[in-house]
């Protein structure tokens, strides 16, 4: 096979975001490979909430982001890493992390929130109609 199209290995260093269990929906960082199907994860805890721990692999969404850390990597390093290539900071301006933001924000939503929203569409929905209206009235 002339080169694998595939780039996001499972490697030390690799951005993940977690998608089931107590930590879902948060990013972490592969630590180190246990074995085929395990890997040892850390946020680390300051950066994203997320402590060191061990984690099936199929609970994970890699990301194409990965920093330069050694394997099984210490807190201290991993955060610093992190913060030198600015890698989260990468990863909150792609459109996949602004979808998660945006879920989690309508999850915490209030009913007067939801209620505010409503109203909101409404009005630019009214505004956007009147405006069509009035444009083919002009013959544009």
């Amino acid at each position: 096979m002339a080169g694998s199209m595939f780039t996001r290995f499972v490697e030390p260093g690799r951005l993940a975001l977690i998608t089931y269990g107590p930590c879902a929906g948060k990013m972490c960082t592969v630590v180190d490979i246990v074995d085929q199907k395990r890997v040892v994860v850390d946020g680390p805890v300051s950066v994203t909430g997320v402590a060191r721990h061990m984690m099936p692999v199929k609970r994970l969404s890699l990301t194409d982001f990965k920093t330069t850390v050694p394997r099984g990597a210490r807190e201290k390093t991993l955060r610093g890493a992190l913060e030198r290539d600015g890698i989260m900071s990468k990863w909150a301006e792609t459109s996949w992390a602004k979808k998660v933001k945006a879920k989690e924000t309508r999850a915490a939503m209030s009913d007067f929130d939801r209620f505010k929203l409503m109203v909101a569409k409404k009005k630019r929905s009214a505004t956007a109609k009147w405006t069509r209206r009035t444009m083919r009235k002009m013959g544009r």
